[in-house]
């Protein structure tokens, strides 16, 4: 009893994984055959688990939306308090487990009943958060996007470029990569042919989704995070500005909220080209590197630091 009770959270497990799955490919992951496959998968169905089959040579089983909480996880009070801190924590409030949240989101989310969406639908609605730095993301957004890479299906989406242009995207998503105050998506752009990263805090997904696609080959998790780490140094800010700081290279990049080229000029100066969409804002980050430097090019940045420089002189006056 006790080998068939793991064989069957093995056999969930490898259900919330993906979408699909042939009996042949469960059979061979849990060592057993598609017979007993056939019967535990029964046995999840009798304790409220909704396996659904799919007949024929290219079918096999996917795990469905319940009419009611499956039994073995879960109370209806449980469930929603579970949905709700992992809405707070996959919007940034928890630090480090912004990744993880967004996961088991939605693997909770596909299984929860109606009348439960709707209690912790109204959490978001009425719950009011503390504003934090850098844009939020709607939880619900970072779900779609998140089953879309799972599930290999095609993400199409208006997108709002950082001059507030418009447009529309149809991509192949891969990856939601998660960098201190930001969300960012890795995906294939149908149209344009080539990887491009996009702000997640700018989809607004279209329903219905797009089609399945065979996902292409995909580096290691750490190149794609360097391959957005590029992508979020080369965006076109509204606002850029030359800045020389009179502080080691290393000592500039472990203290700048977005990655950077930050080129050496000796042993205790270098230089960078900072961006953003308020010249406000970036007077502030580059205050908080708490060294001194000096704006070699930049008239709006230069601007911005004149009149946070006056704010400050009045206020000790």
């Amino acid at each position: 009893m006790v080998e068939t009770s793991e064989r069957l959270l093995r056999l969930l497990s490898l259900l919330q994984s993906r979408r699909d799955w042939t009996a042949a490919a469960l059979a061979d992951r849990l060592g057993v055959t598609a017979r007993t496959i056939r019967k535990d998968v029964e046995r999840l169905r009798r304790l409220g688990y909704p396996v659904d089959a799919r007949p024929g040579v290219a079918g096999g089983y996917r795990l469905g939306t319940g009419g009611s909480l499956p039994p073995l996880l879960l109370d209806d009070d449980e469930a929603v308090a579970v949905v709700v801190g992992l809405r707070t924590a996959a919007g940034g409030s928890v630090a480090g487990i912004e990744e993880s949240s967004v996961r088991a989101l939605a693997k909770v989310t596909q299984m929860l009943p109606a009348r439960l969406r709707h209690r912790a639908g109204a959490f978001g609605e009425y719950a009011l958060p503390l504003l934090t730095a850098g844009p939020r993301v709607d939880p619900g957004v970072l779900t779609t996007i998140a089953v879309a890479c799972r599930d290999s299906e095609r993400l199409r989406f208006d997108y709002s470029a950082h001059d507030r242009t418009a447009s529309r995207r149809d991509v192949e998503p891969y990856r939601l990569v998660h960098d201190r105050r930001r969300w960012y998506l890795l995906a294939w752009d149908v149209e344009r042919d080539a990887w491009r990263t996009f702000r997640a805090d700018r989809i607004t997904p279209r329903t219905p989704g797009g089609p399945r696609f065979t996902p292409r080959a995909l580096p290691p998790d750490a190149e794609v995070a360097a391959e957005v780490a590029r992508g979020v140094g080369a965006a076109a800010w509204r606002y850029r500005a030359r800045v020389v700081v009179h502080a080691p290279a290393a000592y500039v990049r472990e203290r700048l909220p977005v990655p950077a080229d930050v080129r050496p000029l000796g042993p205790d100066r270098c230089e960078f080209t900072p961006g953003s969409d308020d010249p406000r804002r970036l007077a502030l980050y580059l205050g908080l590197l708490d060294v001194d430097f000096t704006v070699a090019d930049g008239p709006e940045l230069a601007e911005a630091l004149d009149q946070l420089a006056a704010r400050y002189r009045r206020a000790i006056t």
